[in-house]
């Protein structure tokens, strides 16, 4: 799958997108972030926070125990102010 990395998320991480192959036992939301946060030093600063990230599956916000099997994008972000 795609990922793609928004604002603070891919300043820390340091990668706009990446293309990975979770395991298995990966398969919501909120246990791709936490997976994520287990790649390296700056993985885990970028989600230091879990709860604070947003997370849309191929476009379409979604909570953090939606499915990502088949999903061909996840996007990754913090929360966002109107303006």
């Amino acid at each position: 799958m795609r990922v793609l990395y928004f604002a603070w998320v891919r300043e820390r991480i340091g990668l706009a997108e990446e293309e990975l192959a979770p395991p298995p036992e990966v398969a919501t939301a909120g246990e791709l972030v936490a997976w994520l946060a287990l790649r390296g030093d700056n993985y885990a600063h970028a989600f230091e926070r879990p709860g604070t990230i947003r997370v849309a599956v191929d476009r379409v916000h979604v909570p953090a125990s939606a499915p990502i099997a088949g999903a061909r994008e996840v996007a990754l972000f913090p929360p966002m102010t109107g303006g």
